[in-house]
């Protein structure tokens, strides 16, 4: 596969000679909840004051008041749940030197410093987005979560940290983005193959999933299907070993679990797969990547017709197959709404899919389990 990167920039080393301590300490009225974390983590505070050549997403006094409505419940959190503030704190932090000037309206994805294997399993660092709007640089974290760039580009001498307006949320496993984005038949079809334990470990993946819409348009399909022709389909919606971000992605073909190829094509400024067309891009999940597609994939039927300008998907891969009744698809004893849940994922922006998925609930309740409701309650 061909991808295209975006390349971290190196300053000059005396662009600035102080540490991360001495700029947190001149920026305390607006760093100071982050200084706070950073003293329960005497290691990370030593190895970023070592490090070189990192880029620090800052999240600002407003922001982790928000995230838990209370700067004492992050100071309990810190000390009740010091792995997961390390690893909240790693992924805040860019491999390689980013300025804002780096940064263009195509999104990038580049590696954090997470590479804990409770947290994720993606090579090289959980990643995070980051583009240009406007003026602004956006950062997109876990559940397509969005966070500004309040103050780029305050350099020390390990590289440069851009202050945040929101606290990222970690990517969560697969299942668990399913059933919090609504895709209720996806979720359904994985728990009745029982393939969301597998698919929650693989390591590197790239998932095509299919929305709700997209199943109910081939229920008349779906009720008769064994165990063994469900798995079928539901491998061959995710791939092993790539983590293929869209725009990242270029005309390939790639190998899935299924053992089948599927094949990329980027026209019109969309990405189809087979002839499937990507509605929403880029949900970062603990192990890679999902992108919401129109139509289920069928692995007896890779017929490619591309249509860039369509509006209405065609449901070309199982000829003859229809929505039948209103009744929801049936997985097994498993029954699945096929056109509410999750419908409002069934479009062509992200704007569409941060509304669909209660991004703070996940985040938060991600990161902190029942200590933050506690938390945010004390």
């Amino acid at each position: 596969m061909q991808f295209k990167n975006l390349l971290p920039v190196a300053l000059a080393a005396a662009a600035s000679a102080q540490s991360i301590t001495d700029v947190l300490a001149a920026n305390n009225a607006t760093l100071s909840t982050l200084t706070t974390l950073l003293g329960s983590q005497p290691a990370i505070v030593a190895a970023l004051n070592s490090a070189s050549n990192i880029t620090i997403l800052a999240p600002s006094n407003a922001a982790f008041a928000k995230a838990l409505n209370s700067t004492a419940g992050m100071a309990a959190a810190a000390a009740a749940m010091p792995d997961v503030i390390a690893a909240l704190l790693q992924y805040h932090v860019i491999n390689g030197t980013y300025p804002a000037s780096a940064f263009t309206k195509t999104p990038a994805f580049v590696p954090t410093l997470l590479q804990n294997s409770s947290y994720t399993n993606v090579t090289g660092g959980q990643r995070v987005e980051g583009y240009v709007n406007g003026s602004s640089v956006v950062i997109v974290s876990g559940a397509l979560a969005k966070s500004m760039v309040i103050t780029p580009d305050v350099k020390f001498n390990g590289g440069v940290i851009h202050v945040i307006d929101t606290v990222l949320n970690f990517p969560i496993s697969d299942s668990k983005t399913a059933v919090a984005a609504g895709l209720t038949s996806l979720a359904s079809a994985l728990t009745s193959a029982k393939l969301a334990d597998t698919v929650d470990n693989l390591k590197d993946v790239t998932i095509f999933a299919p929305s709700n819409n997209a199943f109910g348009a081939i229920g008349s399909a779906l009720p008769n299907l064994t165990t063994s022709q469900l798995t079928s389909i539901l491998t061959y919606h995710v791939v092993q070993g790539t983590v293929g971000y869209s725009s990242l992605l270029s005309n390939t073909t790639l190998k899935t679990v299924n053992g089948g190829n599927v094949t990329i094509t980027v026209e019109g400024g969309n990405v189809f797969v087979n002839s499937a067309r990507v509605i929403i891009p880029d949900v970062l999940v603990s192990n890679g990547v999902v992108h919401v597609i129109d139509n289920v994939l069928n692995p007896n039927n890779t017929a490619i017709s591309v249509v860039p300008t369509a509006t209405t998907p065609a449901t070309v891969a199982y000829s003859g197959a229809s929505s039948g009744s209103a009744t929801a698809p049936v997985f097994g004893s498993m029954t699945t709404q096929a056109a509410s849940s999750g419908s409002g994922l069934a479009s062509a922006s992200k704007a569409a899919a941060v509304q669909a998925i209660p991004t703070g609930a996940i985040g938060m309740g991600a990161l902190f389990g029942g200590a933050a409701v506690l938390m945010a309650n004390s």
